[in-house]
């Protein structure tokens, strides 16, 4: 772990963390205890006036929005439970927070989250959510070559296995950014911004 720093426009981005999905088996860490470490990182960027952006994927009924191509893993069918979509409510219903729909794996391609980012400054971002080397690899890989510093809360994210949890927290975060806890991450948010 080797968070080292956050610059004065840190953003919080919390990937997933929606009805549909914390339910869901995960490793190394339950989605509850993935939410839990969320809501407490969002409450300190809130209480410092930082931005806290929550992204859930969505499609429409149809599809028709679907990210398209062939795969080898086939996609579930059939139609989504209502609700699916829906930011637990741990995180959701504070003013002022950000919320982005994305239709694919990461939370750059195709959303607004850039221009949400660069109309407040932000300059490095913090990352949470379900999967890790999903939706979570996938938007700090963007991150990183949209030119953000990128902080990955190792404990604040998790995956359907722990060798995908641990492949990207060992051999890909790395290369993208700095990793830390959320105990980690909270101790230099306080050291940095009171």
């Amino acid at each position: 772990m080797t968070v080292t720093a956050l610059d004065p426009r840190t953003a919080l981005v919390v990937i997933d963390l929606q009805a549909g999905i914390v339910g869901d088996p995960a490793q190394p860490y339950t989605g509850a205890e993935v939410i839990t470490r969320s809501a407490q990182l969002a409450d300190a960027f809130r209480a410092h006036g930082l931005p806290v952006v929550l992204v859930r994927v969505s499609f429409a009924a149809d599809g028709a929005d679907a990210v398209p191509g062939r795969t080898e893993t086939p996609r579930p069918g059939g139609a989504l439970p209502a609700g699916w979509d829906q930011i637990v409510g741990e995180l959701a219903g504070h003013d002022g927070d950000i919320t982005v729909t994305k239709h694919n794996w990461g939370a750059f391609h195709g959303t607004d989250l850039d221009v949400q980012l660069r109309r407040r400054g932000v300059t490095q971002i913090v990352l949470t959510g379900i999967a890790t080397s999903i939706g979570v690899e996938s938007t700090a890989r963007a991150a990183h070559e949209h030119g953000y510093h990128v902080t990955l809360a190792t404990d604040a994210m998790s995956d359907r296995s722990a060798e995908a949890h641990a492949n990207s927290v060992e051999r890909i975060f790395p290369r993208l950014g700095e990793t830390g806890t959320t105990a980690e991450i909270l101790e230099l948010l306080a050291k940095t911004h009171d």
